[in-house]
């Protein structure tokens, strides 16, 4: 006579592929930061923040800074919030420590 195993038939093991369901991951908003022309920062200034904070080149640095001095703003890159924030404090704690009124702020994309 075959009765019930030992702990019924819940116990049985389950044969097949374990899948993991993973959640759907959403993209981290971006932010571009942006420095604004004044009439009071040095170019020369304005292309050591490029290069310094945003590892921009020689050439992108000027690049970029002649467009915020001809356009009056200017993107210095696109990063998630954290990186952009971070980035915008660190220009402005430069300009501050050397006296020059540079702005920069960020804009979502």
């Amino acid at each position: 006579m075959n009765g019930p195993e030992k702990g019924g038939e819940g116990d049985t093991p389950e044969r097949g592929v374990a899948t993991k369901v993973r959640p759907k991951t959403k993209k981290p908003s971006l932010y571009r930061v942006i420095l604004m022309n004044d009439d009071y920062t040095p170019m020369e200034f304005v292309v050591s923040i490029l290069m310094g904070i945003f590892k921009k080149t020689q050439e992108e640095a000027t690049k970029i800074m002649l467009n915020v001095h001809q356009k009056g703003v200017g993107t210095c890159g696109i990063y998630t919030f954290e990186i952009a924030e971070t980035k915008v404090a660190q220009v402005m704690d430069a300009a501050k420590r050397a006296q020059h009124p540079l702005q920069c702020t960020l804009e979502k994309t």
